[in-house]
C-alpha cells in the first residue's frame, strides 16, 4: 500500500510523543494509535483519522460510529438509534467514512477518510457522533481446532477486546460559544482530595479546553481534556490535588479556562476565588 509522506511524517512525530511521554492530540490502546483524538469537520467538508499498528504482529481493526451523550458529571452515556434525537440520527446519516476494516502491518499506518454533506434544510449547529476502532481477535489456527478436536476438548479462550473511541464534531453555520467557571472548593478525602467546581456553558456548540489554577505567577495545577458538550448547559469537574498542591492554595487563586495551546491557547473562563 503506498503511504504518503505526510502520514509517514505525522506518526514519526507520533513516536517520538509516545517515548516521551508527552500529553497530546493522540490515543494509544493496546497496540493501536490513533491521531487526532477530536475531529471537527465544518460544513460540507473532508477529514482524516490515521491509525498505526504500534505492535509486532498484524492486527485487525473494526471502524464504527455509535451516539453518546454526555452527562452533569462528565461522564458518558451509550444512546441506542431507537432513542437517539434528531440532531444525533441527522449525525449519523450526514457522516461517511472509508473503510470500515482494516488490517494493519506492525508499524504501518493508514488514514481513515470522513467527509459531512449537511443538508440545505438541516437547522444551523454542532452535531456529534463518536468513532470507534476496535481491535477483531485473531480467530484459532486450524491446527488448533483440530488439536482440540481430537483431544475432544472444549476450549474456553477469553481475549480482550480493546479499542479507542473518539468525537467527531460536524458543525453548521456559525456558531459562538463561552463558559463560566463558578463556586470553586475542595473536598474528597485524606490523600485523595480534588478541586470541585461548577462549569456553564452558553452559545451553539462546544467548549472544549484546559483549567489552570495560578497564584501569581505560578502555576499550582492543570487539567487538560475538560469538554462541555450542546446536550448539558453546564456539568461539575474535579481536579485531583497533591498534598504540596493543596498548601499552595492560600489566598486568592485564579482559576483560567483556556483552549489547548495547540488550538491557540485564547481564554474561554477565568474566576479569582478563595478556595476552601
Amino acid at each position: 500500500m503506498l503511504i504518503t509522506r505526510r502520514i509517514r511524517d505525522l506518526f514519526a512525530g507520533l513516536a517520538i510523543v509516545v517515548a516521551a511521554g508527552v500529553t497530546s492530540p493522540v490515543a494509544a490502546q493496546g497496540d493501536l494509535l490513533v491521531a487526532p483524538t477530536r475531529v471537527i469537520i465544518n460544513g460540507a467538508g473532508n477529514a482524516e483519522v490515521v491509525l498505526s499498528n504500534i505492535g509486532s504482529q498484524a492486527a485487525t481493526y473494526r471502524i464504527g460510529v455509535e451516539l453518546r451523550r454526555m452527562e452533569a458529571n462528565g461522564d458518558f452515556a451509550d444512546v441506542s438509534e431507537a432513542e437517539a434525537s434528531a440532531a444525533e440520527k441527522a449525525a449519523l446519516e450526514m457522516l461517511r467514512y472509508a473503510p470500515k476494516r482494516i488490517t494493519l502491518l506492525p508499524g504501518q499506518p493508514q488514514a481513515i477518510r470522513l467527509s459531512a454533506r449537511p443538508a440545505a434544510e438541516l437547522p444551523d449547529g454542532e452535531y456529534r457522533v463518536h468513532m470507534s476502532f476496535r481491535a477483531i481477535p485473531p480467530a484459532l489456527s486450524p491446527e488448533a481446532m483440530q488439536d482440540q478436536a481430537a483431544a475432544g476438548q472444549l476450549a474456553i479462550r477469553l481475549t480482550p477486546v480493546y479499542g479507542i473511541t473518539i468525537p467527531v464534531f460536524i458543525r453548521k453555520g456559525r456558531l459562538e460559544a463561552g463558559a463560566t467557571i463558578a463556586n470553586p472548593r475542595l473536598g474528597g478525602d485524606p490523600g485523595a482530595e480534588w478541586l470541585e467546581l461548577e462549569m456553564r456553558r452558553t452559545g451553539q456548540r462546544s467548549v472544549y479546553g484546559e483549567i489552570l489554577g495560578k497564584r501569581g505567577n505560578e502555576q499550582v495545577f492543570a487539567l487538560k481534556g475538560v469538554a462541555i458538550y450542546p446536550e448539558v448547559q453546564g456539568r461539575s469537574v474535579r481536579i485531583p490535588l497533591t498534598a504540596e498542591q493543596i498548601g499552595k492554595l492560600t489566598g486568592p487563586i485564579r482559576i483560567e479556562y483556556r483552549e489547548l495551546p495547540e488550538n491557540g491557547g485564547q481564554l474561554i473562563a477565568a474566576v479569582t476565588s478563595t478556595v476552601r
